[in-house]
């Protein structure tokens, strides 16, 4: 099983749309996909039509929970219209993790939960908080590979300059490597800050960067209101095929990690 998070500390980015987009096109891979929903607010919870106030189980029972069997977690996980295509959601009560962020052991539960349906998945996609904590610090402790989006303006590239420091004091306390891969998204190829922005990320992160972008897409937004992930919405959406893209980068470099 592979664990990808997708996280930044600068809310806005694309963070959902990155997890949704590519969690539907791997399944549509036929690949097995677990998308996990770590953000209080739970956009992707609310992505596919569920309401965080009224779920009885959620994310939070992956903290609150002890000795959780693999039954136990397989009980969490809802159907998504997408054949393969599995969530584990959120709620609000995962705000008061924070409260008991210093309790031994916080920061590897979503990494032994995880364990535990180690072979019912071939992928998980975890959706986390824009907030440095014991949700974030889960999500990175779990993960093989960290998913930056950025969105291409000028605010933005400030947030991603935290979140590479993040990663550094992470990796170094978890004392694991944990590679990243910086997406640029929303660019809109009319306007100066957006080309402005890409050519500044290019600049400052060109080992880390993937070379092209995700475009501004209506049809991302229409997806969205019909609860369906962006590939089953419109296959042929100009957004879709630049994550199309991004995914077999990803894919690319996957596979030269298992080659060195």
């Amino acid at each position: 099983m592979r664990v990808w998070a997708v996280a930044n500390q600068k809310g806005g980015v694309g963070k959902t749309t990155t997890a949704v987009s590519l969690g539907g096109l791997l399944a549509e891979r036929g690949e097995r996909v677990l998308l996990l929903d770590l953000d209080p607010h739970g956009s992707m919870t609310s992505y596919f039509r569920y309401d965080t106030d009224t779920l009885k189980k959620s994310s939070f029972n992956l903290f609150s929970d002890t000795a959780l069997t693999t039954a136990d977690i397989q009980s969490l996980i809802l159907q998504t219209p997408q054949q393969n295509l599995s969530l584990i959601p959120s709620s609000m009560a995962l705000a008061t993790i924070e409260r008991k962020a210093s309790a031994e052991g916080m920061g590897l539960k979503i990494a032994k939960a995880l364990t535990q349906v180690w072979d019912s998945f071939d992928y998980v996609l975890i959706d986390s908080p824009p907030v440095l904590g014991a949700l974030m610090i889960n999500a990175l402790a779990a993960s093989e590979r960290l998913l930056i989006p950025v969105q291409t303006e000028h605010l933005a590239i400030k947030g991603l300059e935290r979140m590479i420091r993040t990663i550094t004091m992470v990796t170094h306390s978890l004392k694991k490597e944990l590679e990243h891969t910086i997406i640029p998204t929303m660019f809109d190829r009319r306007t100066q800050a957006s080309i402005g922005s890409l050519r500044e990320l290019r600049n400052s992160y060109p080992e880390a960067i993937w070379a092209s972008m995700i475009p501004v897409d209506t049809r991302f937004r229409d997806a969205s209101k019909n609860g369906v992930t962006p590939s089953l919405f419109d296959s042929n959406a100009r957004g879709v095929q630049a994550y199309r893209s991004l995914l077999n980068h990803l894919l690319s470099l996957q596979e030269s990690r298992l080659r060195a």
